[in-house]
């Protein structure tokens, strides 16, 4: 399983409100089919394959061109383990909870 964070900084917009840009962003990996979770600093995913996720993630950036971003920073961090298979995201958070409690 792979995960990564990312998040999608648009550049060249007329304010501050990315509001417009996050929700057609969140709706390309929505759409995608991929397992997600929106958190307040970016998003979270989890892919079978770099394929998939690549694909996800392009598909996110070029919405936020679409809606008028005249630039875009986007910044991934992936987790591709192969030692173990199907460890998602909630599990990590599980084994974290499980050590602190």
């Amino acid at each position: 399983m792979i995960t990564v964070d990312f998040g999608i900084v648009p550049i060249g917009t007329e304010g501050t409100d990315l509001g417009d840009y996050v929700s057609v962003a969140v709706q390309a990996i929505k759409d995608s089919g991929l397992k997600y979770e929106l958190t307040g600093m970016g998003t979270q995913i989890e892919a079978q394959n770099l394929d998939e996720l690549y694909e996800a993630i392009k598909s996110a950036q070029e919405a936020v061109f679409k809606v008028g971003a005249n630039r875009v920073f986007t910044v991934l961090k992936i987790d591709d383990r192969r030692d173990k298979k199907d460890r998602g995201l909630q599990d990590k958070i599980a084994t974290v909870n499980e050590m602190i409690e």
